[in-house]
């Protein structure tokens, strides 16, 4: 919820909104997680994406694709600029695809 203190009005038109951005990734990224290790279909990372290591993240968790969604609020390029970084990362770490990231969490030592 966010209130105009001018107007004293609730700024949403429903007066209440949903959790999202930042507040939401380390949650989202864990039910992806999860989720990826349950089922056979494929996973989208959605909530808190803002930064080529937010979406690297939630392809190692196990997603097949992630949405961009508040973010684009705040940069209207932001989708652009974290694709820029993702090839940039996979040309860093000779990384031939996207799909070797998926599932790509190492979770022993």
């Amino acid at each position: 919820m966010a209130i105009d203190i001018h107007s004293r009005r609730p700024e949403l038109a429903n007066k209440v909104g949903g959790l999202s951005g930042p507040a939401i990734k380390p949650v989202a990224l864990r039910m992806v997680w999860q989720v990826a290790q349950r089922v056979k279909i494929p996973v989208i990372g959605i909530g808190g994406i803002s930064t080529v290591e937010d979406v690297i993240e939630f392809l190692l968790a196990g997603a097949t694709a992630v949405q961009i969604g508040t973010a684009n609020f705040v940069n209207p390029k932001a989708a652009g600029t974290i694709v820029a970084g993702l090839e940039r990362y996979l040309v860093d770490h000779q990384i031939g695809s996207v799909k070797e990231l998926i599932n790509g969490l190492r979770t022993e030592g």
